[in-house]
This record gives structure tokens, sequence and C-alpha cells, in this order.
């Protein structure tokens, strides 16, 4: 069995999944709307995968954040792929606003707002998200 915690079963929502990749929902209980895209291969690299993957991917990333932004309103969208810990190639899909827990800092980063609660409404909208996510992707 693979050490590869991305290669290994998701322990989140997956909201859909084909031959290429996957997206999912982590239970980030601060970034409500927090989305995942996963490539089912583990690949280390972008320029690993052949062009065509390459465009699906992106054209992937592209839908999600489009989605993220109708849903959730965020006022920025941090996509980031940087594989430092887990060298297999994702993206972290992530709604952020001006007075959330880690705003300006990335979310890995110092907390500048410690005290921060996501408003209700942004749990409110990651089902609609998902449904948002899944039927997005079935054409």
């Amino acid at each position: 069995m693979s050490t590869c915690v991305l290669c290994n079963e998701d322990v989140a929502q997956v909201v859909y999944k084909n031959q290429l990749f996957r997206i999912i929902l982590p239970n980030e209980s601060l970034y409500p709307g927090f989305v995942r895209l996963i490539l089912n291969t583990h690949y280390k690299e972008m320029t690993d995968l052949s062009l065509s993957d390459a465009n699906k991917v992106f054209s992937a990333l592209l839908t999600i954040e489009k989605l993220v932004r109708q849903y959730l309103n965020p006022n920025k969208v941090n996509v980031a792929s940087l594989g430092n810990v887990v060298p297999h190639l994702h993206w972290h899909i992530i709604p952020r606003f001006y007075n959330d827990a880690h705003y300006p800092n990335p979310i890995w980063g110092e907390k500048t707002n410690p005290q921060y609660k996501p408003p209700e409404i942004l749990y409110n909208q990651v089902p609609r998200l998902a449904l948002a996510l899944a039927t997005a992707f079935e054409s």
C-alpha cells in the first residue's frame, strides 16, 4: 500500500470523480467552501501531465473558482498547488475574506484574526456548491 495520503482513500466528501481527477470538500471548519482537486494518478509536477490532461485540469480549476465565487462571494480566491509536504499533484481552491482567520496570510500561515468564526451563511452554501460542482462536470 502506498504511503501517499492522496493516493489512499479520501476522508473528505468526494463531490465528483472521473478518470483524471477527483474534487473533494475537505472539512476545514474555518474555511467552508474550501475545495481540493486531486489527481487520481500519483504525479509530482504539472509538467508530468500530457498537454491534454493539463488543459483538462486547468479548465476544471477555472470552473471550480467560478463556482466558489458564485456561491460564496469571497473577497479573493486562493488557488494553490504546493506539494512540498505531499508531493502528489493537487490544488487547493480557497475562498478568502478580509476578516478571515489568516487574511492576508496563507491559511497555513500565522493567524491574524484568531476569534474569526465564519458566518453561518457560508456553511449553508456548501451543499449548494457541492451540487453545482457535481453537476458542472457531468456533461
